[in-house]
């Protein structure tokens, strides 16, 4: 007797050992080929699912790079939110929300930093998050001319801020209160957002 199913339907087995094909599969082609170097269609092919079972799982293939990365946090939801409320007060949204995401995982994103750093990898996924993540939605977000040069200046703001409070841990930065960094910090950022 064959399996009839209907198209996009998993096939029989234990969903924990697909999800875990779609991962394992997806972390091994973004490191090898980058982000923009793979396809999802691919990636289904080689774990040996439909195209359709990865989008069911993780939605699209940013949020895919996420989960290969087993972040605490998600920044696909956390920039969502930011975005949605429009270029007015973003520079804030944005530096409260990152905050507050990161600093109960300081560790984490310390070793991130320093094994992206270490590695002379430009593709190492840390950078292929900024590249399709960060950067790509503040592109889809900003308006006006040289946007595409503010998008990564704003990530690199915000990543250079988070380098000195988390992993080189400056002080009095390192232990500043997300109220006073974001007081000070926010407006210098905003003119980028405009």
């Amino acid at each position: 007797m064959t399996d009839k199913r209907a198209r996009g339907r998993p096939p029989a087995g234990d969903p924990a050992d697909r999800r875990t094909a779609i991962l394992d599969t997806a972390r091994t082609q973004f490191a090898a080929k980058g982000f923009n170097g793979v396809s999802m269609r691919a990636i289904a092919r080689q774990a040996g699912v439909d195209v359709s079972l990865i989008s069911h799982y993780f939605g699209d293939k940013a949020r895919l790079l996420v989960a290969t990365m087993e972040l605490p946090v998600n920044p696909v939801d956390k920039i969502g939110s930011v975005i949605e409320g429009g270029p007015d007060g973003m520079a804030e949204r944005l530096l409260r929300t990152f905050l507050e995401a990161w600093d109960p995982h300081r560790e984490v994103f310390s070793t991130l930093i320093r094994t992206t750093l270490g590695s002379g990898d430009s593709e190492a996924p840390v950078l292929q998050l900024a590249q399709n993540v960060l950067i790509s939605s503040l592109l889809g977000a900003l308006e006006g001319e040289d946007r595409e040069l503010r998008a990564p200046l704003i990530a690199s703001q915000l990543i250079g801020m988070a380098t000195l409070r988390y992993v080189v841990r400056i002080a009095p930065l390192a232990d500043a209160s997300v109220d006073d960094v974001v007081r000070l910090y926010a407006p210098g950022m905003q003119p980028l957002m405009s």
